[in-house]
């Protein structure tokens, strides 16, 4: 059976690897609207694609829909996060998320925005740090 048939949501559009180490796609949910303060997508990340470190000024949740992979804030130990898991982010936590260098993962991401913005992009996760989470015993 095609993955892309199974999958909850279309693929979506590849994210660019200025943000993202490997292939990211997105697929847009929620829009922010005069409504809505948060804008919500479907991010697939192939085996190996993490996002940047990065920050949201207003916070973020993660909900895992597919697959498996890792979050992990600045200084703590990366946290294995699987199908079902729900990881509600505080605002201005600098922190990564990602599949596994083994796993693909899936997630929908709902992000707050602070007037106009909802991401602070620093710099990618390094290799070492990444093989290093996947090491983890």
């Amino acid at each position: 059976m095609d993955k892309e048939n199974t999958s909850l949501f279309p693929k979506g559009e590849k994210l660019p690897n200025d943000w993202f180490t490997g292939n990211a796609f997105l697929s847009p949910l929620v829009a922010k609207d005069k409504n809505n303060e948060f804008s919500a997508g479907a991010v697939t990340f192939e085996m190996g694609a993490r996002t940047n470190w990065h920050t949201h000024p207003k916070g973020q949740v993660l909900i895992v829909t597919e697959g498996s992979g890792f979050y992990q804030e600045k200084g703590q130990p990366a946290r294995a996060i699987r199908k079902g898991d729900v990881i509600n982010i505080p605002e201005n936590v600098e922190h990564w998320h990602g599949a596994s260098a083994k796993t693909s993962m899936t997630h929908i991401a709902i992000t707050n925005f602070k007037d106009d913005v909802q991401v602070t992009w620093l710099q990618p996760v390094s290799d070492v740090e990444f093989n290093e989470v996947n090491n983890q015993k």
